[in-house]
């Protein structure tokens, strides 16, 4: 049974949304105050961590940060309906996904889902224990890499996006394939969470010796990632 830590200091909506996990089948805990994920990530307590971005005392991004500085546990944000700012925000700092609030309780469980099975289950796609694209090694069964032989901290989401890339290195591969083969949906108009989680990406990759990303972009139509 999948742990799931719920922070909102909005006692009716996490009440809702706690008993509707809970018959989903999640061992659902809940708490108004963003310190209790921060313990949560450090004790490696549970699978999953729900964080509302309007918080008091501490706001989910500074949050986020801290989490991220501990732990890769997944981190799914609620976010105000509109606030573009919060989302990206959110995702540069390694947040798997978000809904905008409000949301439905069947969306949210949708989403957890989907969010679980990419940070649990290998590729199955995965014809060997070991993906290499020039200085990548990926090992889906364990979802965990390395870049030019040192560990490369990646979220779950950010695993699978590069690994989509990693099995069609040095091709270009649409948006659209990337959010149906990584994230099993198809991509929505103005979504930019592809955009967001390449940039993270990016950031961790370095740059080549001449100054430009290992992953490039072609402006309209997707990402390609360069072996050398």
């Amino acid at each position: 049974m999948n742990k799931v830590l719920l922070i909102d200091d909005d006692i009716e909506l996490t009440t809702l949304l706690q008993e509707y996990l809970t018959e989903e089948g999640y061992d659902v805990a809940t708490d108004t105050d963003g310190r209790a994920a921060i313990a949560a990530a450090a004790g490696n307590a549970v699978d999953i961590i729900v964080l509302d971005i309007m918080m008091p005392r501490m706001n989910g991004i500074e949050i986020l940060q801290r989490i991220r500085k501990l732990s890769q546990v997944p981190v799914l944000m609620l976010t105000a309906r509109g606030d573009d700012v919060d989302r990206i925000s959110g995702l540069n700092l390694g947040a798997d996904d978000y809904v905008p609030k409000p949301c439905s309780p069947g969306e949210l469980a949708a989403r957890l889902r989907a969010i679980l099975r990419r940070a649990s289950q290998p590729s199955v796609n995965a014809s060997t224990d070991t993906l290499s694209a020039g200085h990548l090694a990926m090992h889906p069964s364990s979802r965990t890499a390395e870049w030019r032989g040192k560990p490369l901290d990646l979220t779950g989401t950010e695993f699978s996006l590069l690994e989509v890339l990693a099995r069609n290195a040095g091709q270009l591969v649409s948006k659209q394939d990337i959010s149906r083969r990584a994230f099993g949906k198809p991509l929505t108009p103005f979504d930019r969470r592809i955009d967001v989680h390449i940039s993270s990406v990016r950031q961790k990759l370095g740059v080549r010796d001449d100054g430009q990303a290992w992953i490039q972009s072609v402006r309209g139509q997707g990402y390609q990632l360069l072996l050398d």
